[in-house]
């Protein structure tokens, strides 16, 4: 199928991007790399009367050290994450995460802000940005922008906080410590494709943070906070077999016996990756 007729707009500017999508009533999409708008516009999923394109704005394509944190503007694209193009992100868990998302030609085009914003279960960025404590910045026209804590931000499938007219700008990042431990693992298919099971984990002792959280679900990730607690307190040795399959059966009711299975198989590999010969 090919896509509804829609007009294409190029806006020069982020203000100028917020003030013809809060003047639109609702009508109008953003596209960044249109991984995921593309395909919904030539299934006529979605029938916008106007898409913005955003995804050159200077405004969206950064990524600064902001009040201890990295920002990383939500044009940004997973491969320049992979090729390490910004240098506060070298070495940083997204790095490898990037790598990971689907294939080349995706990543080449994918965007941090459009992964979030389509909120698909399976996808990498909703579950490591949950994992890692991210907070989601986001603005509308003639607003100042605010932070979303990530565990808030997704509600369900393809569904988030943002309302009519809001925009995300950037995804707020730990910077991590040298004592900083970080896994993420997932079963596919095949490589490229979504996940059917996954598992991000990240501990810091500086800040006290332990996550250990379950994604690929029928909705948002899903935290095991009693098993991330006793695992920062005991260490990986408090994540036995049987102690993650009573976390996944506690936390998560909509997985059957295989699925189950999956997801403590990713959780015991995750953890394996983030102590290593400690695992």
């Amino acid at each position: 199928m090919k896509a509804a007729q829609f007009e294409y707009m190029k806006p020069a500017t982020l203000a100028q991007a917020l003030q013809t999508l809060a003047g639109a009533g609702g009508q109008a999409k953003l596209m960044a790399g249109s991984q995921s708008l593309g395909p919904m516009l030539n299934l006529r999923l979605a029938r916008p009367a106007q898409v913005l394109d955003v995804s050159r704005l200077n405004e969206l394509r950064s990524v600064d050290l902001v009040q201890g944190r990295v920002r990383v503007g939500a044009s940004v694209t997973h491969a320049e994450i992979e090729d390490g193009r910004f240098e506060l992100l070298r070495g940083h868990p997204v790095q490898e995460m990037a790598a990971r998302i689907a294939y080349r030609s995706v990543r080449n085009r994918g965007t941090v802000g459009g992964s979030l914003a389509h909120a698909d279960p399976a996808a990498d960025w909703v579950l490591a940005a949950r994992a890692l404590n991210a907070q989601v910045e986001i603005c509308a026209f003639e607003q100042a922008p605010r932070l979303i804590n990530m565990q808030d931000f997704m509600l369900a499938a393809y569904t988030t906080v943002l309302g009519e007219g809001e925009v995300i700008t950037a995804l707020h990042l730990p910077v991590l410590s040298e004592q900083a431990r970080w896994g993420y693992y997932k079963f596919c298919r095949k490589t490229g494709e979504f996940a059917e099971a996954s598992c991000a984990a990240y501990f810091e002792p500086v800040s006290a943070t332990a996550q250990i959280v379950v994604g690929a679900l029928d909705g948002a990730p899903v935290a095991l906070e009693a098993l991330a607690s006793a695992v920062a307190r005991s260490g990986v040795v408090a994540a036995s077999d049987a102690a993650i399959d009573a976390a996944i059966r506690e936390n998560i009711d909509q997985l059957d016996t295989l699925g189950r299975r999956m997801a403590a198989a990713a959780v015991t590999r995750c953890l394996k990756q983030a102590f290593g010969a400690h695992a």
